[in-house]
């Protein structure tokens, strides 16, 4: 009984973090990622686990269709980068961290 205890335990504690993991729209707002000019996105300051994970995991999707766009129209992926940052840096909602370049601002 103490053992199926604590595998339910476990596993409540496992779907919570889950549940709490930040999505990129709330770290956006909150000011932790910014979108780079080259296409994929930043921690604008130290980052958490939670952070970098996020990042991880939404630069590798970007790449992936980035490369599956440059592979279609027969370009480069450095130029569909470009325009990918161009495009989300416009997006941006204002209040939102952007680097075109050197440093972070807010746009």
């Amino acid at each position: 009984m103490k053992k199926i205890t604590t595998l339910l335990a476990s596993c409540l504690l496992l779907i919570a973090q889950s549940a709490f993991a930040i999505d990129l729209s709330t770290a956006k707002s909150q000011g932790l990622v910014g979108e780079l000019s080259s296409g994929y996105l930043e921690a604008v300051k130290s980052p958490s686990a939670e952070v970098k994970a996020l990042i991880t995991e939404v630069n590798a999707k970007r790449k992936k269709k980035y490369m599956d766009i440059a592979a279609r129209n027969n370009i480069t992926l450095k130029d569909v980068e470009k325009l990918a940052g161009k495009k989300a840096i416009e997006k941006s909602a204002a209040g939102s961290y952007i680097k075109d370049g050197g440093s972070w601002k807010k746009k």
